[in-house]
C-alpha cells in the first residue's frame, strides 16, 4: 500500500509557545496558567519535576539534580518563547540564575521565568518599595523567601505564614484562609501590596476582592508568573486576568 500524502503546517502556538516546569506535588499552578492563557494561538507545554511531599531547604535544593531532565521532558521541537520554573521558594534556594541555567540544559528557550524573578519585576512595574507576605511554608522556608526580596531591593514590611511544610495541605488551604492572612498583611499603613507567594497556593479567586477592600495591588507566585511570560513572549492573557498587575 503506497503512502498517503500529507502536508506540513506550522506550530500550534501561533501568537506564543510556553512551557511550565510544575513540581510533581503542585494541584494548582498548571490549572491556574490555563486559565489564564486560554488563547488557542497560545500553546502551553507541561512537565514535571520530582519534588519532595514537604516544603524544606533540603527537598527544594534537591530539585537542582533532575530540573534539567524535566525542562527535557517538555517537546524539543516546539519553537519556546518563554518557560517558566514554577516554585517560588525552590528558586529562592537554588537561585534565579541557577534555575535559568538549569531549564537551559534540557531545553532551547528564547526566556526563563520563575516566580521570585516574576514577582520582583512586578513590584517594580507597580512602583511598590515596601510589600507585605503571605507564605504557607514552615518558618526555615519562608524566612528565606522574605530575605530574597530584600536582596531585590524589596523591603518586607509585614508577612504572615500558615506555617505548614505538606504539599498536599498547601493545595487544600481554602480561600477564605488565605484572604483573611491577606487582609492581615495588607491593613498594614507599611504595606504598599501584598504578595501571595507559593505556586500550590489558590491564589487567583481572591485577588480582585482583596485589591477592592485594602485598595492595593495583590498578586500571587501564579499571577506574577503568568504576567511575565506574558511580557517576555507577547503572549494574550485572559481578558479577566485578576488584580491591577495585568493593567501594567
Amino acid at each position: 500500500m503506497a503512502d498517503f500524502p500529507f502536508s506540513m503546517t506550522g506550530p500550534i502556538g501561533t501568537r506564543a509557545t510556553l512551557g511550565l516546569i510544575v513540581l510533581k506535588y503542585d494541584e494548582t499552578l498548571e490549572q491556574d496558567m490555563r486559565r489564564l492563557f486560554p488563547s488557542r494561538d497560545v500553546a502551553l507545554y507541561v512537565s514535571r519535576v520530582p519534588s519532595g511531599d514537604e516544603v524544606t531547604p533540603d527537598t527544594l535544593g534537591a530539585m537542582q539534580a533532575t530540573l534539567p531532565a524535566a525542562a527535557g521532558l517538555l517537546p524539543p521541537d516546539a519553537p519556546f518563547d518563554a518557560v517558566g520554573y514554577g516554585c517560588t521558594s525552590g528558586t529562592t534556594v537554588i537561585g534565579a540564575e541557577r534555575v535559568a541555567a538549569l531549564v537551559r540544559q534540557g531545553v532551547v528557550t528564547r526566556s526563563v521565568s520563575d516566580p521570585l524573578t516574576a514577582a520582583l519585576a512586578a513590584c517594580r512595574a507597580l512602583n511598590v518599595a515596601r510589600l507585605g507576605v503571605v507564605t504557607p511554608y514552615v518558618g526555615e522556608v519562608s524566612g528565606p523567601v522574605c530575605r530574597a526580596f530584600e536582596t531585590g531591593g524589596i523591603a518586607v514590611a509585614k508577612t504572615v505564614s500558615f506555617g505548614e511544610a505538606g504539599e498536599a495541605r498547601v493545595a487544600r488551604i481554602d480561600a477564605g484562609s488565605v484572604r483573611a492572612a491577606a487582609l492581615e498583611v495588607g491593613r498594614d499603613d507599611d504595606v504598599e501590596a501584598v504578595f501571595l507567594s507559593c505556586t500550590n497556593l489558590r491564589t487567583l479567586d481572591v485577588i480582585d476582592n482583596l485589591e477592592a477592600e485594602l485598595g492595593k495591588p495583590v498578586f500571587g507566585s501564579n499571577a506574577a508568573l503568568a504576567w511575565h511570560m506574558a511580557r517576555l513572549s507577547g503572549a494574550p492573557v485572559a481578558g479577566d486576568a485578576p488584580g491591577r498587575v495585568f493593567q501594567t
